[in-house]
């Protein structure tokens, strides 16, 4: 078995896993899925497959509709786009080339961030996780604009990274597989890491949603474990999201999405505003003394 099969199967592994251990860790009763849930994820992970990304536009749109508490978002968002997110993973590492050691190695490493930061982001109390989620949805509006504006270099033909380039990219994995677990979504800062090294943007796509997808079953254990997430949004984002995925892979040739990253960035820099403006209403919560 080659590597790239053993990756595929470890994928394939992974979400038999994470399906069983969310079955398992979930005691509430079965919800009522939510038509606005089903719909919301079918158009974020239509966009999503083109490599818009799917975390900051349903981070917006959650927070304008005022869907769950504000603590909440990160973990419905790991816990739901798993499995449409693996579907996607399993396409593109099937069919477009690029180097193992790059893949393997800023897969683990955003797994490794993401695994750590979600244990984090489960204990902050609300006001830190709106004061995270604000800046760090203000970072997502500033790197969307940069790609907009087309700030950064369209990329070279490289299928893989080697030298001190390998290394650095595996340790700015491991910093935006931390991000995702704030909500943040991996795909635009991880297409312009790969271009700014010299690689095929096309090479992003494997990367950036094989990393999503392993990182998004560990962190949505984890999430799930400490009840941190709203149970009836992440099943309806599950279940919604892969016939979204399916007809932008197989449908889809050709889609002018300059418009659509646009409406993105004004919808993200609103809900960070939100969050922000939430987070300066609510009084700092005391510190619980260490035990």
């Amino acid at each position: 078995m080659n590597v790239r099969n053993l990756v595929l199967g470890t994928l394939i592994g992974v979400y038999v896993w994470y399906v069983w251990c969310w079955y398992r860790l979930e005691r509430a009763p079965r919800p009522r899925l939510a038509a606005r849930d089903l719909a919301l994820s079918f158009a974020t992970n239509f966009f999503d497959a083109l490599g818009v990304g799917n975390f900051a536009p349903t981070t917006a749109i959650f927070k304008m509709i005022r869907r769950m508490p504000d603590e909440n978002i990160p973990g419905t968002l790991n816990a739901g786009y798993g499995i449409p997110t693996c579907i996607e993973a399993l396409i593109f590492i099937a069919v477009v080339r690029v180097d193992v050691d790059t893949l393997v190695g800023m897969i683990a490493a955003s797994v490794v961030g993401v695994w750590l930061g979600a244990g984090v982001v489960a204990r902050l109390p609300r006001r830190s996780v709106q004061l995270a989620m604000g800046s760090a949805l203000l970072l997502a509006a500033g790197i969307l604009l940069a790609v907009n504006m087309h700030w950064v270099p369209a990329g070279g033909e490289a299928v893989g990274l080697s030298g001190w380039k390998l290394p650095f990219a595996i340790a700015v994995n491991f910093i935006l597989g931390g991000l995702m677990s704030l909500g943040i979504g991996l795909y635009a800062p991880c297409l312009i890491l790969v271009s700014l090294l010299g690689m095929s943007p096309l090479v992003a796509f494997p990367i950036m949603m094989g990393s999503c997808a392993f990182l998004l079953a560990f962190g949505g254990v984890r999430f799930i474990r400490s009840g941190r997430y709203d149970y009836q949004a992440a099943l309806g984002l599950a279940i919604g999201g892969i016939p979204g995925v399916l007809v932008a892979i197989y449908l889809v040739k050709s889609l002018p999405l300059q418009w659509l990253r646009w409406l993105v960035l004004v919808a993200v820099v609103y809900a960070a505003g939100m969050l922000l403006a939430s987070a300066r209403k609510v009084a700092p919560e005391p510190t619980t003394p260490a035990t």
